[in-house]
């Protein structure tokens, strides 16, 4: 493994440790790695209840990449509403919504063919 290089595993437990912090829901994991011509190898869901919950979520996720692996997304979209934020962090991109935004885009759905994981949260909605 290269020096500052992290396993898209490590990536994706700072993710979701992130997410738990400040309680992220749904929290779902897409495998697109037997998937032809995908842009990454995986999509982290969840969502939040309000723009600062989101928010919070998005700060506590590159709060903790950055210190877990001092890594950071190549690209950040979203952050402006609020309503789905999307942090690219190369193979793998996490997706941030508001229930309803997530409910009406169906990233899930659109991607059919991947393998969920849904990832149960260590306190109770």
């Amino acid at each position: 493994m290269q020096k500052g290089k992290a396993s898209a595993d490590e990536l994706i437990a700072l993710i979701l440790q992130g997410i738990e912090e400040v309680k992220g829901l749904e929290i779902n994991l897409l495998d697109l790695r037997d998937i032809e011509n995908t842009v990454c190898d995986y999509f982290v869901l969840c969502n939040g209840t309000s723009n600062t919950h989101v928010n919070a979520i998005v700060n506590s996720i590159q709060k903790t990449v950055s210190k877990g692996i001092q890594d950071k997304p190549w690209h950040v979209e979203g952050s402006d509403n609020a309503e789905w934020v999307l942090l690219d962090y190369v193979n793998v991109v996490v997706h941030v919504f508001q229930k309803q935004v997530r409910e009406f885009y169906d990233i899930e759905g659109l991607w059919g063919d991947a393998k969920v994981t849904m990832v149960e949260s260590s306190f109770n909605q």
